[in-house]
């Protein structure tokens, strides 16, 4: 792990699962549209009536997607967007657009597993607590409250699981890739220099109809016509959430379309440009990017306050960290009994810090002792940080897990500075990497859906 993929990371905080409640919720994505689905089948004696199941409707790659999969996940989107007062759409439809997503989401884990990615039970485990952390619960009262809306805590687990090695198969495959250059950087910080500009953050709801890899001129000519037909519907008033759950192919299409709050400035410039011409409550015309055709719709605004980076007093830490990453060779557990030797050897004063993360350490620091550089807050993933923070200057940390794996931490310094015009580059640089990402990830997922092999089996259910 560089330096820069720990700093420009994000947390793994598991908001949204599909099969969750309202107030836990995410949504696989999804790509393009598929024929209809069928219910879960009758068994193989028809005589035996209401006797049901569990037969294959699709093969992705070597895994499969069961009828009964298929049905469970329906009843749980489907109660998850009446509870969000979405209207329904036909449920043909929104059965084409659920299976698709399952279908990506089941290739991402496969590439996931491939790469040696696992999530143990301790670290999902921990995931858990932070989720009912951030619904302002105990693991008790989060547990309660899911089977409270039909779901298995069981099978909940397991949905965070998954979100978890697809958020992890996403940093290294997407994340890791995107390239910002100097010059884009220079022009963000002249941007955001401008006299009178004023930061703003806008809610939004978005609908792609996305054109596959490689599309021809028809393909494409199709694609914008659906795109019309979306942008029509629109026009004669019918509702932008549920138009979202048949037509969208992005990742939040299956709850409406919502992406929620976003920076204005780490809007792809198509976007802001499209969205200046409207105002809140109104929809832009459509806009094409390289992946596809996209419709927004403002539903919010509102100014942010930001301070100006010159004269702010931030505190910097100088760490260093030893990380082991959990593989299809070593566990985490083996992971974790090899830090606490590694961390008895440090007590024990019989090797160095920068002697054991060369000789140990996963990442690219290890060159250099396991050295992270001056950090400021939130440069790091949560958990990072929060053991970082507690830590006395060379003061050795248990070990810590996090997305990346586990982790010795040690801090050599502390500092309060003026934020410095490294800073600013740094929090420019990440701001038109946010602006990439999203396109990013659907080109990355496009591609991954179109060389997956996959096979409906819809004539023998």
């Amino acid at each position: 792990m560089t330096q820069r993929t720990l700093l420009s990371a994000l947390a793994v905080s598991v908001t949204m699962v599909t099969a969750a409640p309202v107030w836990a919720q995410k949504v696989a994505p999804a790509i393009s549209p598929i024929a209809p689905i069928l219910p879960v089948n009758q068994a193989n004696n028809p005589n035996e009536k209401g006797q049901l199941v569990n037969k294959i409707v699709v093969v992705v790659n070597e895994d499969v997607i069961t009828s009964q999969e298929l049905n469970e996940r329906l009843r749980s989107v489907e109660k998850r967007l009446a509870a969000q007062g979405t209207a329904l759409p036909n449920r043909a439809d929104l059965q084409k657009q659920l299976l698709e997503r399952m279908i990506v989401d089941r290739a991402q884990l496969q590439l996931a597993k491939e790469n040696g990615m696992r999530v143990d039970d301790i670290m999902l485990d921990r995931a858990m607590v932070r989720l009912a952390e951030q619904n302002k619960m105990s693991i008790q009262e989060f547990r309660n409250q899911v089977e409270r809306e039909g779901t298995s805590y069981a099978r909940f687990r397991e949905e965070v699981r998954d979100d978890i090695m697809m958020q992890r198969i996403r940093e290294r495959e997407v994340d890791s890739k995107i390239q910002v250059s100097e010059s884009e950087v220079d022009n963000y910080l002249a941007i955001e220099a401008a006299p009178g500009k004023v930061p703003q953050e806008l809610s939004l709801s978005h609908i792609l109809v996305l054109i596959p890899e490689n599309a021809s001129a028809e393909q494409i000519n199709q694609r914008r016509l659906r795109a019309e037909e979306v942008a029509k519907k629109l026009r004669a008033g019918e509702d932008f959430a549920k138009l979202a759950v048949t037509y969208s192919d992005a990742t939040e299409g299956i709850k409406g379309g919502d992406i929620g709050w976003r920076e204005q400035d780490r809007l792809p410039q198509l976007f802001i440009d499209s969205l200046n011409k409207i105002k809140v409550g109104e929809v832009t015309e459509i806009v094409r990017s390289p992946n596809g055709f996209h419709i927004l719709k403002l539903t919010g605004k509102r100014d942010i306050a930001k301070t100006k980076a010159d004269g702010t007093v931030v505190q910097q830490t100088h760490v260093r960290h030893i990380l082991i990453k959990p593989s299809q060779i070593v566990t985490a557990a083996e992971a974790r009994r090899k830090l606490i030797e590694l961390k008895q050897r440090l007590d024990n004063k019989a090797a160095t810090f920068e002697e054991l993360a060369k000789l140990f350490s996963n990442d690219a620091t290890a060159s250099k002792g396991g050295d992270l550089g001056w950090i400021y807050p939130g440069d790091t993933v949560p958990e990072f940080e929060q053991a970082m923070n507690k830590l006395a200057i060379n003061e050795v940390s248990e070990p810590v897990e996090s997305s990346f794996g586990l982790h010795l931490i040690q801090v050599t310094e502390r500092k309060a500075d003026d934020v410095s015009k490294e800073r600013q580059r740094l929090v420019a640089r990440q701001a038109v990497r946010d602006r990439k990402a999203d396109e990013a990830l659907q080109d990355w997922l496009r591609q991954l859906r179109d060389r997956a092999y996959v096979e409906f089996r819809l004539d023998d259910n």
